[in-house]
């Protein structure tokens, strides 16, 4: 082969640095999908070729609050994360947000979700309210990753109820913070069937709610009052709804877990958010997400169930998605 022929075959005749970087990324990309290794979680930066003191683009992906404070902070320029409400509380600096961060929003990757509080039924318990009432001696079951919103959600729901984890201890009772999702396959939620919790909180509500409750389980309700406090905060209510899940014996009003936005900081360069929604749109189809095709950013940053609007959209964001028909 002669080196004409080489210089012909480069692909779309891309800068060598470019093609490591990309080599680099779609490798990362495919051991990030791989179950039977650990490293998961995707942390990337981009840097300017021969500029070494000059600040590399940093993009992290977390299922933890954590990367909100980085984007504040100036240590990311990009974070993923969920719920929209983790999101919703930073700006307002609610909850485990002691001040208002400076953090927006491209868009919300669509998902929706809700959070349910599961009890057995000889605690007597029939809505969340009655656990500051009755002060049950319950044995619960959390999420085991400490800093997942999951966590913190359930110490806004128990604050504003009138208990805390410390009461529980206090009332004879325990908490565990072990485990993932409660799939009816896992460990954790045959605990729960088992008897050795008497009470569990999460979220992914389609992976046992519908299960819990056929095998006996009471799905705790909050009040309309409670649910009122809480989106005061920043949170959206929910529904369990009878018809998605019929061993419920009604609809349970509860707090939502919806939606992955997409941050920036509240002052983050135009034509950096502009570049990095144009890269969003551009490779949509090759994007997974919970849904089916491509990635809908036509609907990123409109107000919906799976996409919850509960914070700004940064200003560049929003003229580019205009700029492509996705907003009226």
């Amino acid at each position: 082969m002669t080196e004409q022929d080489l210089k012909r075959k480069a692909p779309g005749r891309l800068m060598p640095v470019t093609i490591r970087s990309r080599l680099l990324l779609e490798v990362a990309s495919e051991l990030s999908g791989d179950k039977e290794q650990p490293y998961q979680q995707a942390s990337v930066q981009l840097h300017i070729p021969n500029t070494g003191g000059t600040r590399p683009l940093t993009m992290i992906s977390s299922n933890a609050f954590s990367g909100i404070h980085a984007v504040a902070k100036g240590e990311a320029d990009l974070a993923m994360t969920n719920p929209c409400s983790s999101l919703a509380l930073a700006v307002r600096g609610k909850g485990v947000f002691k001040e208002p961060l400076p953090v927006a929003a491209i868009g919300i990757i669509p998902s929706y979700d809700v959070c349910l509080f599961a009890a057995r039924p000889e605690t007597g318990l029939a809505a969340v309210e009655e656990i500051a009432a009755k002060r049950p001696k319950l044995a619960l079951s959390l999420r085991g990753q400490a800093d997942h919103w999951i966590n913190f959600l359930f110490d806004d729901i128990a604050a504003v109820t009138g208990f805390s984890l410390a009461d529980i201890e206090r009332w004879g009772g325990e908490w565990r913070k072990e485990g993932w999702v409660p799939f009816t396959l896992s460990e954790r939620y045959q605990d729960l069937i088992g008897g050795r919790f008497t009470a569990m909180f999460d979220e992914s509500a389609n992976s046992w709610c519908d299960q819990a409750a056929e095998a006996g389980m009471r799905i705790l309700t909050l009040s309309e009052a409670t649910v009122q406090k809480l989106e005061a905060m920043g949170y959206r209510r929910g529904l369990l709804l009878k018809e998605l899940y019929p061993h419920l014996p009604h609809d349970i009003l509860t707090i939502e877990f919806s939606g992955w936005p997409v941050i920036v900081h509240a002052d983050a360069p135009d034509d950096v958010v502009t570049h990095i929604c144009a890269a969003f749109d551009a490779r949509k189809d090759r994007i997974a997400w919970q849904g089916f095709g491509p990635l809908p950013v036509e609907r990123w940053a409109r107000d919906n169930i799976d996409t919850p609007l509960l914070f700004p959209i940064h200003p560049a964001a929003e003229r580019y998605w205009r700029s492509r028909g996705y907003l009226d």
